[in-house]
């Protein structure tokens, strides 16, 4: 036989070969398709943002499978996204509480001022690995929008500082996520006082930095009459389960780090 055609009849064989076992392989292996996975992943909004505390709205489709799994975990679909998936279950729905982010910083150039003139890349990121930052306060907001080029919803402005519209944010975390300060949090969107603030040095150094810092003085927490307020490592934080938003802690914060979230809608030209 000819030489060629023997080569040819052998790699044709091969090939028959490798496509039978391939499609064999197909049948036996192939994993089966769960239509309830696919209708839950349906319903959720594919932002992907991980504020469920699964791998994006796949991770999440997959762990309502398991039993005990909530299902208003996914914050940017809200109450209708946690209807729908009940209806999916066969469950209950369970209740959504609203959340937003907010900035906590108030360090504009009324009240800091900058350490040094950054001419490198307009980043965060880039900043805080370089030298730290700009500002005379190490914990604050560096300035550079991080935060806003990963919002879906365009919720973010910055000058100087990022500041947040409470009113176009769905509190999908990314922004927290994406800031290399953590400055940024995700609290309830019925939550009427915050601390605008991440330092946690001493109150002395804090004041040098910042004049809007909080200095962990303690009046926040004697004044507050529903044990709301603390102050751990220097820094007072707000429990939400118990604030009912009277305001008194904010009126006796001496430097207006305790505040209405509503001064912090648009963010303050320099």
């Amino acid at each position: 036989m000819n030489p060629i055609v023997l080569a040819v009849l052998i790699v044709a064989g091969l090939a028959l070969a490798a496509g039978l076992i391939l499609a064999v392989a197909s049948v036996v292996m192939a994993v089966p398709r769960d239509e309830k996975a696919e209708a839950l992943r349906a319903v959720l909004p594919g932002a992907n943002c991980g504020a469920c505390g699964y791998s994006g709205c796949d991770g999440y489709a997959k762990a309502l499978l398991e039993p005990g799994t909530k299902t208003n975990l996914c914050v940017p679909g809200g109450a209708e996204a946690a209807r729908k998936l009940a209806e999916v279950l066969g469950v209950e729905a369970e209740a959504v509480e609203p959340k937003v982010a907010i900035v906590r910083c108030g360090g504009d150039c009324e009240h800091t001022s900058p350490k040094e003139d950054y001419r490198g890349i307009a980043s965060c990121q880039a900043a805080k690995l370089f030298f730290g930052g700009k500002g005379t306060c190490t914990y604050g907001c560096l300035g550079f929008g991080d935060c806003a080029k990963v919002c879906p919803h365009d919720a973010i402005s910055w000058n100087n500082i990022a500041a947040i519209d409470q009113s176009v944010c769905v509190g999908c975390g990314l922004c927290a996520k994406t800031c290399p300060q953590q400055v940024i949090a995700i609290i309830p969107q019925s939550a009427k006082t915050a601390v605008l603030c991440s330092n946690h040095d001493k109150g002395a150094l804090t004041r040098k930095a910042c004049s809007a810092g909080c200095i962990g003085c303690m009046k926040c927490v004697k004044t507050c009459e529903h044990d709301a307020v603390h102050v751990e490592g220097n820094l007072a934080s707000v429990d939400y389960s118990k604030c009912v938003g009277c305001g008194a802690c904010a009126q006796a914060c001496p430097t207006g780090a305790l505040h209405d979230l509503i001064a912090n809608v648009e963010a303050k030209a320099c």
